[in-house]
């Protein structure tokens, strides 16, 4: 089985790098900003803050750059330091010579015209989150689908590198993608930083994704709650304190 293995030397399954935390929805009241230029109050847009909140929560800068504060420099800005390479395959730091083996490099996130995100639309970055596909391969069109020739789904598909977690939020509505893809096309300011090319093999990580049940594409709708190994909550008790 395919691993990813970060240049430092320790073992980290291949297609789990990065946190997958609980999801929670942006409801609070969207923080005011006072223009010093206008005199006028602002509200961030939701949909920006929640995308914004999601990133966070799925340590996407722990790749990416900047870790979980989006005040550090090099914040999603890619790969800056060798540490933030990965090996995907059987090698390893101590045995580089093991087949298969590839380098990874987490990309630019920031929306840069050049080296980064700013080039493809939001669109483009929805369907990189919702079914891997990478966006400079891909067009700007709606996928209705998940097999390849069909419903806009590329006959030919070329899937982002692991360890992009990707076929791990498949449980993620659509709209908090959507909200991943405005907070990097709109909230981010661009950063000029071009990281080097993810190895792989010719047919882009198909034979991986296609053929390995295990790594099912797109939307998924979870079993209905409460299956065997769960119960039904108590709606009147509170977690940690006594029932009255």
């Amino acid at each position: 089985m395919l691993g990813g293995r970060r240049r430092s030397g320790y073992a980290v399954p291949a297609f789990v790098i990065l946190a997958v935390a609980t999801m929670v929805a942006a409801r609070a009241v969207a923080p005011v900003v006072r223009s010093s230029v206008s005199g006028t109050v602002a509200a961030p847009d939701r949909t920006v803050l929640l995308g914004r909140e999601l990133i966070l929560n799925h340590g996407c800068g722990g790749c990416h750059g900047g870790g979980d504060d989006p005040s550090s420099p090099g914040w999603l800005a890619g790969q800056q330091q060798p540490f933030q390479e990965f090996y995907v395959g059987m090698c390893t730091v101590a045995d580089p010579t093991a087949k298969p083996c590839f380098r990874t490099h987490p990309r630019n996130l920031t929306p840069d015209n050049e080296t980064g995100l700013g080039r493809f639309t939001e669109r483009q970055i929805f369907n990189a989150l919702r079914y891997g596909l990478r966006p400079e391969d891909t067009p700007d069109v709606t996928i209705t689908g998940t097999t390849p020739g069909k419903g806009n789904f590329p006959l030919h598909p070329h899937y982002l590198a692991p360890p992009m977690p990707w076929p791990d939020w498949r449980h993620m509505r659509d709209n908090e993608l959507w909200a991943i893809a405005a907070y990097l096309h709109r909230a981010l300011k661009p950063v000029q930083n071009k990281v080097v090319e993810s190895e792989g093999p010719p047919d882009f990580w198909a034979g991986v994704y296609n053929e390995m049940p295990q790594f099912k594409i797109g939307p998924l709708t979870p079993a209905a709650y409460p299956t065997a190994n769960e119960r039904m909550a108590d709606a009147k008790s509170t977690t940690g304190s006594p029932r009255k």
